[in-house]
């Protein structure tokens, strides 16, 4: 991950973070663009393993019924955060209300009280994922988030944000089952050691 400083011409006015931000995704298709806490952040694209513990996350959420009826499960939808004029992440997976597209609020990113849960697996990115991500979402009110730490071997969920922070904050290890809390709209129920298999590089 890295950040990137806003350059404008000189004989023009300063380009905004989101104008920066919208020129860097330009310049660098399958990069993840995103402006936390005011900082615009740059990911390569994730690994194949990456996708694969994607893959295997969306399962219990579809197993569930989250994707139709009241929900749906998505990757990499746009979230619009309330740190900043023009902050927004990228999470990797969310589930979120039925109706979201009603509530776009700018580049392609929606009102945060449409998302129920958000997950991300982490990359060369972990600490804005273990960090700065998670005062971002929590300032935004999310109700679950959910770190896959590749590097750490270890799951964790986050609920019930106050203040820019979680007031729970639990660490599951391999050979824990975790089961969300059904605030989400159903019981879903996780398997730490397959998901941090899925997450592993083959060599």
């Amino acid at each position: 991950m890295s950040a990137a400083a806003a350059e404008h011409p000189c004989d023009g006015p300063p380009a905004t973070l989101l104008e920066t931000a919208n020129s860097l995704m330009e310049q660098h298709p399958g990069y993840r663009v995103e402006i936390i806490g005011g900082v615009i952040t740059v990911a390569p694209p994730p690994d194949g393993a990456h996708a694969r513990a994607l893959t295997k996350l969306m399962s219990p959420f579809m197993v569930a019924g989250l994707d139709g009826g009241e929900t749906e499960v998505l990757q990499a939808v746009g979230l619009w955060l309330p740190g900043g004029p023009d902050d927004y992440a990228i999470p990797d997976l969310a589930v979120v209300d039925a109706d979201f597209e009603e509530h776009l609020v700018e580049n392609n990113s929606y009102d945060p009280a449409v998302f129920r849960l958000v997950l991300e697996v982490t990359s060369t990115n972990y600490q804005s994922d273990l960090r700065n991500k998670v005062a971002a979402y929590a300032e935004a009110k999310i109700p679950v988030y959910v770190i896959i730490d590749r590097k750490h071997t270890r799951v964790h969920v986050l609920t019930e944000p106050v203040a820019g922070a979680y007031d729970q904050h639990r660490v599951h290890a391999p050979g824990e089952q975790i089961t969300l809390p059904d605030s989400i709209g159903a019981e879903v129920k996780l398997d730490v050691a397959a998901l941090l298999q899925a997450g592993e590089r083959k060599a």
